[in-house]
């Protein structure tokens, strides 16, 4: 049978420990993201216990919202010389035929084909 430890005991045997633990006030809300989806945690109680150097922050409570973060697509880089290749083909301008390649993913025939219709 365990016996029950009061606070200010626990608190001592702690500080023995080299361990202290604080309460964060006024927190509002915590976001953890991950490479798949963001975790949103509303008022939530959040203490931060330091132990050998290190803090761990432990959070409590609170309304959790899960989601999966939108993620825009990066940006294709479109050579010079096939930005060049596509105006000669098709006897537009640089701008439109590098709007074409970029909008085609970089297909040369596709973008060529787009300019000429």
């Amino acid at each position: 049978m365990q016996r029950r430890v009061n606070p200010r005991e626990a608190k001592r045997i702690m500080q023995r420990m080299g361990m202290s633990m604080d309460a964060v006030q006024d927190v509002e809300q915590v976001i953890i993201k991950t490479s798949s989806k963001e975790i949103t945690i509303e008022q939530p109680e959040v203490a931060i216990l330091q132990m050998q150097g290190q803090k761990i922050f432990q959070v409590a409570g609170g309304k959790i919202t899960e989601k999966i973060p939108e993620r825009e697509a990066p940006k294709l880089a479109v050579s010079e010389e096939d930005v060049r290749l596509v105006a000669d083909q098709t006897g537009k301008s640089v701008e439109e035929a590098r709007k074409a390649l970029e909008e085609c993913e970089g297909d040369l025939a596709k973008a060529i084909l787009l300019l000429q219709s």
